[in-house]
């Protein structure tokens, strides 16, 4: 049990984001769409940042016992898709909550 803490945490970090999100309706539920297709792009971006990583030999797992088996591709852990979408969802509803705030920056 213990080796799903980090996708339960990590679950728990979008999960909370998407409650900020839809009090202050700031991303996903001010537009679905253009939310996803910015996720989806992001993620991307940062998915083949970390292959480059990968392959270079500079990002590696490692193993731990808080993180799944599981690889995607070698030193590529499932998780790290998860981690991904909260950091890049964090930084978009960070982003429209400032705009919402001040509009003029």
């Amino acid at each position: 049990m213990i080796q799903f803490s980090y996708l339960v945490f990590l679950l728990v970090g979008i999960c909370g984001m998407a409650v900020i999100d839809w009090r202050y309706e700031l991303a996903y539920w001010h537009d679905r769409k253009r939310t996803l297709q910015t996720l989806a792009i992001a993620v991307a971006i940062f998915v083949v940042w970390d292959l480059l990583g990968i392959a270079l030999g500079i990002f590696f797992h490692g193993g731990s016992q808080l993180t799944l088996p599981l690889r995607l591709l070698p030193e590529f852990p499932v998780e790290e898709l998860f981690f991904l979408t909260l950091l890049c969802y964090s930084a978009l509803v960070v982003y429209q909550g400032v705009r919402k705030k001040w509009p003029h920056m």
